[in-house]
């Protein structure tokens, strides 16, 4: 490298040079002094301008070990608007002070790309719609993301045991499962709510551990939209077949029936016979084809459209259509509203209609069951802005057996049920995005708990 010029190499080695000169001079003045008599004063003038040489020569070297300590030291605890820079010192140095300068510069821009990228990367993780848990070795468990804060925020625990609350199963698989592993799973949700979900597990390295990284990924909605829509998709094809077979027999008995009212004469039994015979097949064909027009209803996607209303007011229209048919003093009904002012997003017609219909069967179950029949609706709003909607009698209630067979298509308990109810009903839920199960009520029967 050159080291002509201006630049630092030359600059030190100057004034180095002349300070070293200086000091050689001043010893041999001080020498002279001692080897000529009578120059006390000038022996101790000669002492002091050497000290001063040796501690110009010392101070010239140890400004910039300095500087570049102080320098090194603020790096070190992360100070990074630090300066090297000096020039009004004059030590031949601000060439390298330069460099250290240009160095930190890039370092700091380099430290807020990272803060920036940390920041938006931190962002993502914050707004997956999927929840995750992080598990170190001691099975310590931190929930990451707003997901998994909203999904596990009331509990208090951090270790996998705490997590059982949420079932046995669910803390298992939290404590077993192994990266490239995963598991389907159900957990108890607050407020009791069964759910499906899916686990999958991965390692990362934190801090010189191992961690493990669980998504948890409720599947639940998946699992009821596909099959609502393999049942629709049966339905469709049956009604669809059925009605085709049945059309033309339809329309030959009551040909049938018209040709024999004409060919009727009262006087031949035989005829009048098979006239009422096929006077019966034709009612018993239109009723058929109403009973499987009746189910077409299931295959139908209902068409949702949400708006934000009042659940009080929403509550006294329920109440009242509802007394309509079934009067206060026939059987009881309870509305509850928590809090007062809450509001619900949802198709205030289709949720009518669930209602209504989750009332009517209360209202049946609790009739025939005993004395002082009652249902009750409760309205509670949930964290994050939800809604939970609670339908409950005093009825028989449902065994835990059937509950999962309640809501499927052409399953009935009443015996002039359709078993159509039900499953429309959670067809509506599901298009709002929510979820409907059955549980125990507190009144001794059926609870329906409905969650938008």
């Amino acid at each position: 490298m050159p080291s002509d010029g201006p630049g630092f190499r030359g600059q030190f080695a100057l004034g180095l040079a002349w300070r070293m000169l200086l000091l050689l001079a001043m010893l041999a003045a001080f020498a002279a002094s001692l080897a000529a008599a009578n120059l006390g004063a000038a022996r101790i003038i000669a002492a002091a301008l050497v000290v001063a040489a040796a501690i110009g020569l010392w101070n010239y070297i140890q400004r910039t070990n300095l500087e570049i300590a102080r320098f090194v030291e603020a790096i070190r605890f992360g100070d990074m608007s630090a300066s090297f820079a000096r020039p009004e010192a004059g030590s031949g140095f601000e060439a390298l002070g330069a460099a250290l300068d240009s160095g930190i510069r890039a370092l700091r821009d380099e430290r807020s790309r990272m803060a920036d990228e940390s920041r938006f990367y931190q962002a993502i993780v914050d707004d997956l719609p999927i929840a995750l848990l992080l598990v170190d070795p001691e099975e310590r468990v931190e929930p990451v993301g707003k997901t998994a804060r909203r999904m596990f925020g009331a509990l208090s625990g951090v270790r996998v045991d705490d997590y059982a609350q949420f079932g046995a199963g669910f803390a298992q698989c939290l404590r077993g499962l192994q990266p490239g592993q995963r598991q389907l799973v159900t957990m108890t949700l607050e407020g009791g709510q069964a759910q499906r979900v899916l686990l999958r597990v991965a390692a990362v390295h934190r801090l010189g551990g191992s961690h493990r990284v669980i998504t948890v990924q409720p599947i639940q909605e998946a699992l009821n939209a596909v099959e609502i829509a393999t049942q629709s998709d049966l339905v469709r094809v049956l009604t669809h077949e059925i009605m085709n077979s049945m059309t033309p027999v339809t329309s030959l008995a009551r040909t049938a029936a018209d040709l024999m009212a004409d060919a009727d004469t009262g006087k031949d039994e035989t005829i009048a016979d098979a006239r009422a015979a096929v006077e019966t097949l034709a009612r018993r064909a239109d009723g058929v084809m109403h009973f499987v027009e009746s189910y077409r209803q299931i295959s139908r996607t209902p068409q949702v459209n949400r708006q934000v209303f009042v659940a009080a007011s929403f509550g006294d229209e329920l109440r009242r259509l509802f007394q309509a048919d079934w009067p206060a003093e026939r059987i009881g009904f309870d509305l509850s509203v928590q809090p007062e002012t809450m509001m619900l997003d949802a198709d205030p017609d289709l949720l009518a209609q669930v209602l209504i219909n989750l009332l009517r069967n209360g209202a049946d179950a609790a009739e025939t069951h005993g004395p002082e029949p009652r249902v009750a609706v409760r309205f509670e709003a949930a964290r994050g802005g939800g809604a939970t909607i609670l339908v409950d009698d005093n009825g028989p209630g449902i065994p835990e057996a059937k509950r999962s067979e309640v809501f499927l298509p052409f399953f009935t308990t009443k015996a002039k049920g359709t078993g159509v109810g039900l499953s429309l009903a959670r067809q509506i839920v599901l298009a709002h995005d929510g979820t409907i199960a059955i549980e125990q009520s507190d009144l001794g029967g059926a609870r329906f708990r409905i969650v938008l």
